[in-house]
């Protein structure tokens, strides 16, 4: 198992959207991600410039991927 790396919220979206997260909108400093394809999941990313190792866990998990394929996608 790898260990996550300390990335910002720009390339999180990046990487998500090689897997069909798209862009919906953003209110405030919160980035709102849809997957349009099924399972049709919504993730919320904060706009930072580095995300905490806990908040990104977070987020991959709600993706339904796991932590090696996430760094596969950077």
């Amino acid at each position: 198992m790898s260990k996550l790396p300390i990335i910002s919220a720009k390339q999180a979206i990046t990487a998500l959207s090689q897997i069909g997260y798209e862009i919906d909108h953003q209110t405030g400093s919160h980035i709102i991600l849809r997957n349009y394809k099924y399972p049709y999941r919504r993730l919320t990313i904060p706009n930072h410039k580095s995300l905490a190792k806990g908040t990104l866990r977070g987020i991959i998990k709600q993706a339904g991927i796991t932590k090696d394929e996430f760094i596969k996608l950077l």
